[in-house]
């Protein structure tokens, strides 16, 4: 073999590493490794320190591996907090009424559902029922 045949198969080589490597690596902490919370049933006080950021529009918290945002004066939108895509905690954003995860940029509506990618499954919605200042987040 010349040296021209040995840097061609090499190159070759290298690249089928790196593409296997890729593929191998971008299947790892897909959509199908990330769960959300079950049989969730909590209580938020929104007079307490860790509730109060819920009473103001577009303040929210975490709690029990769900982000809780105050989407308007009588709602609320209680979600997974992990990003289907790859596990990286979703904030909410009330000037786009949405949940974006910082990590790759996936976005979600205020029902979890997917508005862009990388992400392909939507986040898990939770109810939400407010009595007093006791907000309610269950299955």
């Amino acid at each position: 073999m010349d040296r021209k045949e040995f840097l061609i198969v090499s190159g070759k080589i290298a690249a089928f590493t790196a593409l296997s490597t890729c593929l191998f690596n971008c299947n790892q902490g897909s959509s199908n490794d990330i769960t959300a919370p079950t049989n969730v049933d909590f209580t938020v006080d929104l007079s307490s320190q860790e509730g109060s950021a819920l009473n103001s529009v577009g303040g929210y918290i975490y709690k029990n591996g769900i982000v809780i945002a105050r989407v308007s004066q009588t709602q609320f939108s209680a979600l997974s907090q992990a990003c289907t895509h790859q596990g990286t905690t979703v904030n909410y954003q009330a000037s786009a009424t949405r949940f974006h995860c910082p990590n790759h940029g996936s976005n979600f509506d205020t029902n979890g559902n997917v508005i862009n990618g990388p992400a392909t499954r939507n986040l898990t919605k939770y109810n939400t029922s407010l009595s007093g200042n006791s907000l309610r987040v269950y299955s």
